[in-house]
């Protein structure tokens, strides 16, 4: 495992020499309009099966506000986290490469430049789904959390954020599912993750089939 962790931390440090662009602008999030609250609740459901079809810049910029970004002018999130101790990061990933959302610039950040959303999960859909979004906690910004506590806190700040993009994607009329099949240390590897960071949860996102 520790090879192919190593070959991983490879293949994303080689990403810039590939000639792709390195960060990729985002237009400002439309925090206006939408459904309202108790429609969305009312249509929020799990799908796991999406059309071919790329999600556009704007809902992007949409949806990645909504998981994660910046509300107020504190630089506190759209989703609550424990102890004001903001430990995950969400990644996506899509047919052009793995990207890390930046909220305080609003713009995803290469990551690496292979398609890993097979990667993503153990089921079929996965690596149909035009968007999988990775939950990533930071160890080293949890020093204050009790070892064996780590993952429970992260996966409730995940759940936080998962709902936000069900809650996004039903007034969006888009498809979800939040997921847990994973592989977990395959998945860490291709994303090239440090030793005290670990994946939580991923969720899949697109415009529903048919």
């Amino acid at each position: 495992m520790a090879n192919s962790g190593l070959i991983g931390a490879a293949l994303l440090a080689a990403a810039p020499a590939l000639g792709a662009e390195t960060e990729r602008t985002l237009p400002p999030p439309q925090t206006d309009g939408g459904k309202p609250l108790m429609e969305a609740l009312k249509l929020r459901h799990s799908t796991r099966e999406y059309a071919d079809r790329a999600l556009p810049d704007q809902v992007l910029s949409n949806l990645l506000w909504a998981a994660y970004g910046i509300n107020r002018p504190s630089g506190d999130r759209t989703a609550p986290y424990w102890r004001h101790i903001m430990a995950i990061d969400v990644y996506a990933a899509m047919a052009d490469g793995l990207w890390l959302y930046d909220p305080k610039r609003h713009l995803l950040v290469r990551r690496s430049s292979s398609d890993l959303r097979k990667e993503t999960g153990l089921q079929e859909f996965v690596a149909q789904a035009p968007l999988n979004l990775v939950y990533v906690a930071h160890g080293d910004r949890m020093r204050e959390v009790p070892a064996e506590a780590r993952r429970l806190f992260a996966g409730v700040d995940t759940g936080f954020i998962g709902q936000n993009v069900y809650l996004c994607c039903a007034s969006e009329g888009l498809a979800t599912v939040f997921r847990a099949s994973i592989d977990y240390e395959k998945l860490k590897s291709a994303m090239g993750l440090a030793r005290d960071d670990f994946v939580t949860f991923a969720q899949s996102v697109g415009y529903p089939r048919g």
